[in-house]
């Protein structure tokens, strides 16, 4: 027994001698340690892109097929390009066409700085749609688990796509597409800053989760948003040539150095502007003062890539609160078809063909055309303030029936109340209503040119327009009477109410919902859609829909006349049963109480 003893502490000492210039040997610890982070570009060890002249110089989904390079160029992702994807900068691998140009996730720790609210990737399934979990280390020590899902670059929803590619490289040559990727995110612990991301472990069987890029997003907590328009839909236009698009906006908020906001939302080729300014309005298409010019990372013009968006610098101008202004934007180029928010209640102008850049135009005998949309600009927003309350919904928000050009939409009245007061943040309120849209249900496809302008799902379109606006605190959802009017069963109108609500918590912010309003008399609200709109809303008033909102604005009985719950009280109704007129969104404006909107 002692000899055994003996021989096992001989044998403990004779491990634990290292001689010089021998490495010690890690033990069963040091191998469990994570890995070293690394920068992303470091970690790539898969080839997705391909030339066309070379098609099978590259294996993205281990078939042998590709993306073209000349497809990602034409869509002005070019290696090394700065892409700006809700709200997140990202840039496009530098790696040349057959060269390592994104990893596959397996538990791969990535060098990443930044402070923000979510941290973004740019991915892409192959073999499926891939879910996994990786967590997020913070400098303070702490850290936070988060689930990535890469939609299929085949098979994924265009609603949600970055950008859609038209072709497929292969061995044997090219064939039609399309490909897709996409920009994903996911939250991140406020306030504390990120050293690093393990990217989630390897999936099974052949699927594989693809990153091309990550990075935080920090949406400006110091920012407050005056003015939005979401995205409805990609629409042909013109053909515009070397023209300047003149758009009136109505600022809410207020606050110095103002920023603005383009998109290039569903297009499948890039956009130049040549250059832009604002100013406020003076009559008509006539400013009020010369325009401010803006730029773009210190330039006058840019050029914005296919799916991608834009943010101009903050310029010295105080943006004035309750003020109409003019956002000009010169488009050198051919444009045929344009990213629009169709339902303006406003009109804007465009100058004549050939015309030019009137961005600095004071008078406004340069602009002879007019238009009821609101093409390319979906924001403004100010430096400072407390920050934003969206607006998520359809057509009562959009202000459809309501007078144009005289700012009358429910959101519109609840932002002049928060200004008229001092007890609370005087917030922004920021109008992402789209005319015909739906929770569950795309009316959009998310890609092509189309004549349909009800968007993507508000499912769909979340993210872009409500969790990446500019300090966004608050989300009022009022949506879904489209849905239940369309046939779609209240139990799915629950579940996507339920979603919206769980995502916008998940980015720590106060979710609100407001109960349907009665249609009785417009032609399709049958009795069985009363019944799944007298559903949904009994669903929102038992506890704030059962514990997933924090709380209901109960805009039904606002409306509904006493006498005949199923229909709009006659001075509400704009004369069509389904949209309040003036008076109506005057009313669920006024109905809110403010302290319900606060975080």
């Amino acid at each position: 027994m002692r000899l055994r003893r003996w021989g096992t502490a001989l044998t403990l000492l004779l491990l634990m001698t290292v001689l010089p210039g021998t490495a010690l040997a890690p033990t069963a610890a040091a191998t469990t340690a994570p890995p070293a982070p690394r920068p992303l570009p470091r970690l790539f060890d898969n080839t997705a892109v391909s030339d066309n002249s070379r098609p099978g110089a590259a294996d993205f989904d281990g078939a042998g097929r590709s993306l073209s390079a000349q497809d990602l160029a034409a869509a002005g992702w070019s290696p090394g390009s700065v892409l700006t994807l809700d709200g997140a900068r990202l840039r496009w691998p530098r790696s040349a066409a057959g060269t390592p140009d994104n990893v596959r996730a397996d538990g791969q720790a990535v060098a990443v700085r930044g402070r923000g609210e979510a941290l973004t990737f740019l991915v892409a399934g192959t073999g499926g749609q891939v879910t996994g979990r990786g967590t997020v280390r913070y400098r303070d020590g702490s850290h936070s688990a988060y689930e990535l899902t890469a939609p299929d670059w085949r098979s994924g929803p265009l609603s949600t796509k970055a950008v859609a590619l038209p072709h497929l490289n292969g061995p044997d040559g090219q064939s039609a597409g399309p490909a897709r990727l996409y920009a994903v995110t996911v939250p991140l612990r406020p306030g504390r800053e990120v050293a690093s991301v393990v990217l989630p472990p390897a999936p099974p069987a052949a699927a594989a989760l693809h990153v091309f890029a990550l990075s935080v997003r920090d949406t400006g907590r110091g920012r407050t948003g005056s003015w939005a328009a979401s995205t409805a839909g990609y629409r042909a236009v013109g053909p515009w040539r070397d023209r300047t698009v003149r758009l009136v906006v109505h600022s809410g908020a207020g606050g110095p150095r103002a920023r603005i906001r383009i998109a290039n939302t569903f297009a499948a080729a890039p956009v130049t502007i040549g250059a832009a300014s604002i100013a406020v309005r003076g009559t008509g298409a006539a400013a009020h003062g010369r325009p401010v010019a803006l730029t773009f990372r210190g330039r006058v013009g840019a050029r914005i890539p296919a799916g991608a968006e834009l943010f101009s610098d903050p310029a010295a101008f105080t943006v004035p609160a309750d003020t109409d202004l003019l956002v000009s934007l010169h488009l050198p180029g051919t444009v045929t078809a344009a990213p629009v928010h169709q339902e303006a209640a406003q009109l804007s102008y465009v100058s004549a063909d050939g015309s030019g850049d009137r961005t600095r135009d004071g008078d406004g005998g340069g602009y002879p055309q007019t238009m009821s949309f609101w093409p390319f600009l979906t924001g403004l927003e100010t430096d400072g303030g407390p920050g934003s309350i969206v607006a998520l919904g359809d057509s009562i928000t959009d202000g459809v029936k309501s007078t144009s050009g005289a700012n009358r939409r429910w959101p519109d009245v609840l932002a002049r109340r928060f200004r008229a007061q001092h007890a609370l943040p005087r917030y922004g309120v920021l109008n992402h209503g789209i005319s015909a849209n739906r929770i569950v249900t795309d009316r959009y496809q998310g890609d092509g040119v189309s004549p349909d302008t009800g968007g993507v799902s508000a499912q769909h379109r979340l993210e872009r327009d409500a969790l990446a606006q500019a300090g966004a605190r608050t989300v009022v959802v009022f949506e879904g009477i489209n849905d239940v009017r369309w046939g779609t069963p209240a139990e799915d109108v629950i579940a996507g109410l339920r979603a919206l609500a769980r995502r916008a918590h998940e980015r720590g912010l106060r979710a609100v919902a407001a109960t349907l309003t009665p249609c009785g008399g417009y032609p399709d609200c049958t009795p069985a859609a009363e019944a799944r709109r007298q559903a949904v809303n009994a669903f929102l008033r038992d506890g704030a829909g059962q514990g997933a909102f924090d709380a209901t604005l109960d805009f039904d009985a606002v409306l509904r006349d006493p006498a005949a719950p199923a229909r709009m009280l006659s001075a509400y109704d704009s004369g069509d049963h389904l949209h309040p007129g003036d008076a109506g969104l005057r009313a669920l404006g006024e109905s809110i109480e403010l302290r319900t909107l606060v975080p």
